[in-house]
């Protein structure tokens, strides 16, 4: 895999969006082990830019893990400083769930009433409400009402 190549603008602002950010993964004195690939890939799918930290002194091990780390999980290096460096890598797209696996049926609806004097808590309540309920902005539960049909459709039906 090949390492991703970002132009100047986008680099800068990379490096702003990193700015607060914490280091995720902790590189220690064994090295790039293949767990810490695998910490380092998982961060990358959740978060998209990490900072990597790495307890290393010498400066020429830190750039090599930088390069090795962009190449193995296909990320662009954006900031080398100190023990610091910061790779990103695009989210991937989300998954959407099927629309015909989400299933009608009762739903909880926190219902929240203020106190007419102001001074107290407002109340919270939690009510199931089925397919053929709604709430009405006064915080009561409602039945649906059938459509109203003419005459001639009745008829028909």
């Amino acid at each position: 895999m090949a390492a991703l190549t970002l132009t100047p603008a986008e680099r800068k602002d990379l490096r702003g969006k990193a700015h607060h950010l914490d280091p995720v993964v902790l590189v220690g004195a064994d090295g790039l082990t293949p767990a810490v690939l695998k910490e380092a890939d998982a961060a990358l799918k959740a978060h998209g830019l990490i900072k990597v930290r790495i307890f290393s002194d010498v400066r020429d091990e830190r750039a090599q893990a930088l390069i090795l780390l962009s190449e193995t999980l296909n990320a662009a290096a954006v900031q080398h400083i100190g023990k610091l460096l910061v790779l990103w890598r695009p989210l991937p797209a989300p998954v959407k769930p099927v629309a015909d696996s989400r299933m009608a049926g009762p739903r909880v609806v926190k219902i929240l009433k203020f106190s007419k004097s102001g001074n107290h808590r407002p109340q919270i309540k939690k009510v199931k409400v089925f397919g053929n309920q709604r709430v009405t902005a006064g915080g009561e539960i409602k039945r649906a009402k059938p459509r109203v049909t003419s005459v001639k459709k009745r008829a028909v039906d």
